[in-house]
């Protein structure tokens, strides 16, 4: 298997340039005050819906079938009870789909499925979000409007077609204000021509260092400590790549996100690269599910929030064994880099010693992340079976280990 085959992301790509015109096309028609507002709502949904049929085939259904069920708990459900329906139905569709899709003979070649999946996951984050806001009472329904109305703007919302493939999480209120708004258009061209030579740089860099790196060839597998480094140096530029075009799309269509709220910033792209913490590492990637995470699980979890909240994304994944593997390994990672850096920053003194701690740090940090970023993306058991046993391992057992001593320190304030 080439290592650009583990690049889920990829297969969906060209559906979201293709959606980049209609986009563009929306914004132009809200901006030049041709498209009421209902106009906008159904221009939305019908082209979620149809970016689903093209984009996924006959599997859209998987997707429109929880929608149009999460559209009527919201409508038929109390406030207090719609957070509690809505998180039932979207995790159980979910994981079933998950379960039968991963128990089918499947093409390798049909990318339909994975496009099919990853847009469930995203519109599980949408309807969970929206479910809490009605919950916590800040997004009231209004009750001056009809049940068809509230229907479409819901739907819309779901299935908005910027926001299916990919994207940062878009709020509810965000949403609606976005689409009432009728913002500059060219402003917006700019921003998203930004973002698109940026992912057009993250694919040149990408491909120079597939080439450079040498990993079609030569390379012993997962038992090599800089083949594992390379491979996940090539994930993360995907993924980079894909966060940025992501937002593109949602910039032309006039759902960009505020500052500081999307995924994937030039900040955020060098805090990822340079930090020495892996916590850090791990409140910066992925923004916007990160957030969602920590609203939806950590913070409403009393007991072991962390554990909870690393064990829910495996969940929400797929469950397969390297996912369930990875985040699990990556919840021991986070909770030992909590203890064990203030035990070592409390011990370097010097400006040597200092440079000495944050060089290693940086290091390991770089290791622990390629580690189970190729842990959550190893389809099968054998492969996660070859990566446990190789010499990869020894860096997370060691953190591991240095947690089991470092239990009785004093525990320091998570932010």
């Amino acid at each position: 298997m080439r290592w650009a085959d583990l690049l889920l992301l990829l297969p969906a790509a060209p559906y979201r340039l293709a959606a980049f015109p209609f986009a563009a096309l929306f914004h132009h028609l809200c901006a030049s005050g041709h498209l009421p507002l209902t106009a906008r709502y159904i221009f939305l949904l019908a082209g979620g819906c149809l970016l689903a049929g093209t984009a996924m085939g006959s599997y859209a259904v998987l997707l429109l079938i929880p929608a149009a069920g999460s559209v009527l708990v919201l409508l038929s459900v109390s406030p207090a009870r719609a957070h509690t329906w809505v998180f039932a139905l979207q995790m159980s569709w979910q994981t079933l789909c998950h379960l039968a899709l991963s128990s089918q003979e499947l093409d390798p070649q049909d990318a339909r499925p994975a496009i099919a999946l990853s847009s469930m996951m995203l519109l599980t984050q949408k309807a969970t979000s929206l479910a809490l806001d009605i919950h916590e009472g800040v997004v009231p329904l209004q009750l001056d409007q009809g049940p068809l109305q509230r229907a479409l703007l819901l739907c819309s919302y779901l299935l908005f077609f910027p926001a299916l493939l990919g994207g940062p999480l878009c709020s509810f209120s965000r949403f609606r204000a976005q689409a009432e708004s009728s913002g500059a258009l060219p402003r917006r061209l700019r921003a998203a021509g930004q973002r698109c030579l940026c992912a057009l740089a993250l694919q040149g860099l990408r491909a120079g260092l597939a080439g450079g790196l040498a990993i079609r060839h030569g390379c012993p597998g997962l038992g090599c400590l800089p083949c594992l480094w390379a491979r996940a140096l090539l994930l993360r530029l995907a993924y980079y790549m894909h966060w940025v075009l992501d937002e593109a799309l949602l910039e032309v269509a006039g759902f960009g996100p505020e500052a500081g709220e999307g995924d994937l910033s030039l900040h955020d792209l060098w805090t990822l690269e340079t930090t020495h913490r892996l916590a850090v590492f791990t409140r910066t990637w992925n923004k916007s599910t990160s957030r969602w995470l920590r609203r939806l699980v950590f913070q409403r979890c009393p007991v072991q929030p962390l554990l909870a909240t690393f064990a829910f994304s495996a969940w929400w994944h797929g469950l397969r064994p390297g996912q369930v593997f990875g985040f699990l390994c990556w919840a021991v990672m986070v909770e030992a880099d909590y203890r064990i850096h203030p035990f070592l920053s409390a011990r370097a003194t010097s400006k040597g010693v200092k440079l000495l701690y944050r060089g290693t740090t940086w290091v390991f940090t770089q290791l622990i992340v390629a580690y189970i970023l190729v842990a959550v993306e190893t389809e099968s058991f054998s492969m996660l079976c070859l990566l446990w046993t190789s010499c990869n391992s020894i860096l997370p057992l060691s953190y591991a280990l240095a947690l089991l001593l470092l239990l009785l320190a004093k525990k320091p304030k998570q932010n």
